[in-house]
């Protein structure tokens, strides 16, 4: 049994750098399915349970520490790489699009809360608050969220299993759709003309260990120079003293993303190389007492998910949208960067960049329109 600091930071690096190193090796179909972030979190969750290391005074205060370090640091890189110009650019009707997507999800979770709120847990409003930051956003965003808000981490595991369940179904619905594609224009009347979607930059330099190292400490710095400032604002019951911090590293990774320096190679990959070390040790903490709730969430979410289906169609009839737009406007947010541009792709390779820029724009507002539905959930 693991009881010193350095052997369980062995561990959390290894399992944090073995699903993603296996899906570039092998591409597996089950990295289709379960996305290797997911399979992180369940892998370090059995060490958890199976006793691989004892949560010691040492061991949790290098959790908390680690926690608090890498989530404003994670989403400063995640920002540097959103340019709002090019998002902009895509015009109204994709950023229409875009919007009645995230309005019915939103709607959609609201909604499935009063019909099972009697049945969740006490804390199952901020369970659907934290899966409202991913089915926006991302990963980060419900990360974010979580610490934002102190969602359990024994409930974590359930929102982490309906996301991905979910998900994956809503991804193979999405990609044998396209067949379908000129009768459900014909009944939305759509204007079919395509978008035109803005160009991302070519990166500029190389990602060597220099320009690594630079930017893992600027974005160090700007996590504790956001928890400093943090400290100095005022705070409420959603708004505290973690929610400032990574509303402001979020702001300061916007502001940069302003500047030549947004064209670096480095923090992309940096980016994620943090996401999957803080799921490591978010698993770390965990065990099986919250799994009980899985099921019921599970339920949960595919209720979510039909319900923005449904709310979906009913704006595409409304405003004329067509299949493409929808499918790549929900899944850039349900699905993310990682899976939008494959779906665009498919459809028309034209659509492409504005997949990935719609994805991008979720991952800008996802820990906003997160901490904005635990308000809404809260009150309920």
């Amino acid at each position: 049994m693991i009881e010193a600091v350095w052997p369980y930071l062995a561990v959390l690096l290894l399992s944090a750098g073995l699903f993603p190193s296996l899906e570039k090796r092998f591409q597996w179909r089950v990295f289709s399915l379960l996305p290797p972030i997911v399979l992180t979190y369940l892998f370090v969750t059995a060490l958890a349970v199976a006793g691989l290391w004892r949560a010691t005074s040492e061991i949790e205060t290098a959790q908390r520490t680690l926690i608090a370090q890498l989530l404003p640091a994670l989403l400063f890189l995640l920002m540097v790489g959103c340019d709002l110009r090019a998002i902009l650019a895509l015009g109204p009707r994709m950023l229409a699009v875009f919007a009645c997507a995230m309005l019915s999800i939103l709607l959609a979770i609201v909604l499935g809360y009063l019909i099972f709120r009697h049945a969740l847990p006490a804390d199952g409003w901020k369970m659907l608050a934290a899966l409202s930051a991913t089915w926006t956003g991302g990963s980060a965003n419900l990360v974010a969220v979580k610490q934002s808000i102190g969602l359990p981490d024994n409930l974590l595991p359930s929102v982490l299993l309906a996301d991905a369940l979910c998900y994956s179904v809503w991804v193979v619905v999405l990609f044998s759709a396209a067949r379908f594609a000129p009768a459900f224009d014909r009944w939305t009347r759509a204007d079919t003309r395509p978008p035109l979607p803005a160009v991302e930059p070519h990166a500029m330099g190389e990602a060597g260990p220099g320009s690594v190292l630079l930017w893992l400490g600027i974005a160090l710095l700007v996590g504790n120079g956001a928890a400093l400032l943090a400290t100095r604002l005022p705070t409420n019951g959603l708004l505290t003293t973690t929610a400032w911090t990574v509303l402001t590293a979020t702001a300061a990774g916007l502001i940069l993303a302003r500047t030549p320096l947004a064209r670096s190679p480095v923090p992309a990959p940096l980016a994620g190389a943090l996401l999957a070390c803080l799921v490591a040790v978010l698993a770390s903490q965990s065990n099986f007492a919250g799994l009980a709730t899985a099921p019921l969430f599970v339920l949960v979410g595919f209720t979510v998910l039909i319900l923005h289906i449904a709310l979906f169609l009913l704006a595409a009839r409304v405003f004329r949208f067509d299949l493409y737009l929808c499918g790549i406007a929900s899944l850039a947010q349900i699905g993310g960067v990682a899976t939008a541009p494959v779906l665009a792709a498919t459809y028309s390779r034209a659509l492409v960049p504005a997949a990935v820029l719609l994805a991008m724009l979720g991952l800008v507002l996802g820990t906003g329109i997160g901490l904005l539905m635990a308000g809404v959930l809260s009150g309920l």
